[in-house]
């Protein structure tokens, strides 16, 4: 299966474990050089899901493509597909008497086109780590290093799963330039992020996926129609705090200004959150998982 202008096309993707039904026939498709986020709970079918796109496990039906490949070859195309490729996976192992600096460069022979070492070891934040030893490193630190593996290669797909997990707050928003500036260069990037401000700052669509089936894939701004739902205007009136739902809170305000000779007092403006949206989707289950 071929579909021009598409690193990845999913058709009836079906996936089983003894009598559950993992993925129950997705039909998915993701362009060159955006970044997609897979949104779901716990068992919701994800992780299967981008499990089979790296091949990293058999599909039961469907028809799958991966920059025109199925990921299933096995063989020396195989090995050629994968070189394309980088994949940061939710949890590593590595040789923790080798320093930083050597894992980066012992990966990067591996492929047939690496970026600069020393690059990559500055864009994951750990220059000054360079020269110690991986067991040394915290958690934190060790998930830049997991992430510095997989984009090592130059790939043209990257597989980013919960990738800032450990990352303080700093961290994450350089490793968000640092995932934007991939995505510029043309890399197309496929995430999971349990954190949803990760998947709003980054993506440019998003699929949530419960009990194995697509609910909806669409921008972070649109999902679930969360630009035209209602409004909640919260303001401090002279009887307590006050809030109302509407769908035109310019008018609600311009009537509260009536009121007020100066400022409307803790006045607010909100309409759901991709998390309100998200939670609403999934039948209210925990968006932490």
């Amino acid at each position: 299966m071929s579909d021009l202008g598409n690193v990845i096309s999913v058709r009836g993707l079906k996936k089983s474990y003894g009598s559950t039904q993992a993925v129950a026939g997705i039909d998915l498709s993701i362009a060159r050089g955006e970044i997609f986020a897979l949104l779901g709970p716990n068992g919701a079918g994800k992780t299967t899901t981008v499990e089979i796109l790296e091949g990293f496990r058999t599909r039961d039906s469907g028809e799958i493509s991966v920059l025109n490949t199925d990921p299933a070859i096995k063989g020396e195309a195989g090995r050629i597909w994968r070189n394309r490729i980088g994949i940061v996976l939710q949890s590593t192992s590595d040789a923790g008497d080798l320093s930083v600096q050597d894992t980066v460069a012992h990966f990067a022979k591996y492929y047939s086109n690496p970026r600069d070492v020393n690059e990559v070891i500055t864009a994951v934040g750990l220059t000054d780590k360079s020269g110690d030893l991986i067991r040394t490193l915290s958690g934190g630190q060790r998930r830049r290093l997991d992430v510095a593996l997989g984009i090592i290669g130059s790939p043209e797909l990257l597989f980013l799963d919960e990738p800032t997990t450990g990352f303080d707050p700093e961290a994450r928003r350089a490793f968000w330039a640092l995932i934007k500036s991939l995505r510029d260069s043309g890399t197309t990037i496929v995430l999971t992020t349990h954190y949803l401000d990760e998947a709003e700052a980054l993506a440019d669509r998003v699929a949530v996926i419960n009990h194995g089936v697509i609910v909806e894939v669409s921008t972070p701004a649109l999902l679930g129609g969360r630009a035209t739902s209602l409004a909640t205007v919260s303001w401090l009136s002279e009887n307590g705090p006050r809030s109302e739902r509407t769908d035109n809170p310019t008018a609600l305000i311009r009537k509260l200004t009536e009121s007020y000779q100066e400022e409307i007092p803790e006045l607010t403006v909100k309409r759901a959150s991709l998390e309100d949206i998200y939670l609403e989707m999934i039948g209210g289950a925990d968006a932490d998982k």
